[in-house]
């Protein structure tokens, strides 16, 4: 959905979040949607009013009124607006939701408004999980009209960890252009995308689902009775207790394709190693930490898969040998002796089974098996030579070296190789952009 032109009504409650609902509406107003704000009395704790009414050159809609306050904001705003955007949602606004109490601008704005409503939580962990707050979530999203975004584990800003994060803006707005407006009640919309082979497909982007929507049992979308094995995150390989080598993959890659596969019906089942991202609800996850124990995990689970997406940054040595004690500071040189980590994509190849035909009997196609290859220079020599020694159907060449992008961020610069095939042109798109590239070209080549 274009969101330019679009009228969006920001409700504003009092959290540590509230920061964050700035740098919101400055990336809607970027994308050509105009912004009005409301504020219940404790957000303007965190967030003065003049910073909402300088950025979206409207007055404020405050409990207090202001001069420019016109008797009937509580229904004026809502009116004007086509979409009302409650970004942070604490707990105390989502009760009032829930229960229909309406005493402060945010919440009444709720009560009158009858365009598509979107409520993104942020709280503390504790507070996320209490029953009160379950409940009233589920009360909210049994509201017609009113789809309620889940909030992504991680750190909080008390400092501790797990569920209750506040959805990231520039994620909020990914998640508006591909579903805001349409299908409100479920949170997602299916869109129509050709793939090369020419065949259409219901291309179900990334976005939050709902706890109590399995897509793996819808019969409608394109990965329905399909399971797809991902890795995830990296390896660290031990030197001592305290001590290991590693990467920084913080596994938001893995993340995106976990979330696109699941939203398009596939059964998904991940092996990650360390990582700072965190898999939507229904994806299963095995928690691993070596190489080798990545590689034993995913070869147990090989053969149930009818895709492979080896997305994890595998470390490709080890230690020969780790220390059983810290390995004491000498100030002296230290030399480490290391060995090669199984290559688990070339032994996926290897190994990976033959699908029969249920009809015929006789062996239709091998399982799909993608490879990633992260270069930072010579693109296509590289990406071709390890895409034919991989066995691989296809690598996702990707080049973490442009400003803003890479690890840890949402977007990178990347191509799909495939085998016989030239090798194509990087360009820069987001990681939910990578995934669904990789999604299309699985489906085309189980579907072919």
């Amino acid at each position: 959905m274009n969101l330019a032109g679009k009228k969006i009504l920001l409700g504003v409650s009092g959290g540590i979040a509230v920061y964050k609902s700035c740098e919101l509406l400055r990336l809607l107003q970027k994308k050509g949607a105009e912004v009005r704000v409301c504020m219940t009395d404790a957000a303007t704790d965190f967030v003065a009013p003049l910073t909402f009414a300088s950025l979206s050159k409207c007055p404020v809609y405050l409990k207090n009124g202001a001069v420019e306050a016109r008797p009937f904001q509580h229904i004026d705003f809502p009116r004007w607006a086509d979409l009302y955007l409650v970004v942070p949602a604490t707990a105390n606004v989502i009760g009032k939701f829930a229960c229909g109490i309406a005493d402060d601008p945010v919440s009444l704005c709720f009560m009158s408004c009858t365009c598509p409503r979107v409520i993104a939580p942020a709280m503390n962990v504790a507070m996320y999980n209490s029953p009160a707050v379950k409940r009233n979530l589920e009360i909210l999203r049994g509201f017609e009209n009113t789809t309620v975004l889940e909030s992504p584990a991680g750190e909080l800003a008390c400092g501790e960890v797990g569920q209750g994060r506040l959805m990231e803006p520039a994620e909020i707005v990914k998640w508006l252009e591909e579903f805001g407006f349409r299908n409100p009640e479920l949170g997602i919309e299916y869109k129509e995308n050709v793939i090369a082979s020419g065949a259409k497909q219901s291309i179900v982007a990334a976005c939050p689902v709902a706890k109590d929507i399995d897509p793996t049992q819808d019969a409608t979308l394109p990965g329905y009775g399909k399971k797809v094995l991902l890795t995830a995150g990296r390896t660290e390989e031990a030197i001592d207790p305290v001590r290991y080598i590693s990467n920084r993959s913080s596994g938001k890659t893995a993340v995106a394709l976990a979330s696109v596969f699941y939203a398009n019906g596939f059964s998904v089942e991940v092996v990650a190693g360390p990582m700072e991202a965190a898999f939507p609800g229904g994806v299963k996850v095995t928690r691993v930490k070596s190489a080798r124990d990545m590689h034993d995990a995913v070869m147990e689970r090989l053969d149930s898969a009818d895709a492979v997406v080896h997305c994890a940054a595998v470390a490709d040595y080890r230690p020969a040998h780790a220390a059983d004690e810290k390995i004491k500071d000498s100030r002296s040189q230290l030399s480490i002796e290391l060995v090669p980590n199984p290559n688990i994509l070339r032994d996926c190849t290897a190994a990976r089974r033959t699908r029969t035909d249920s009809t015929s009997g006789t062996a239709a196609h091998k399982q799909v098996i993608v490879g990633f290859a992260l270069e930072t220079d010579h693109f296509e020599e590289h990406s071709a030579e390890k895409l034919e020694k991989s066995g691989a159907d296809a690598l996702l060449l990707n080049a973490p070296v442009a400003a803003d992008s890479g690890f840890g961020r949402d977007c990178v610069r990347f191509a799909l190789v495939e085998t016989g095939k030239p090798v194509p042109q990087l360009a820069m798109g987001e990681k939910v952009d990578l995934a669904e590239t990789i999604l299309n070209f699985c489906l085309e080549r189980l579907n072919g």
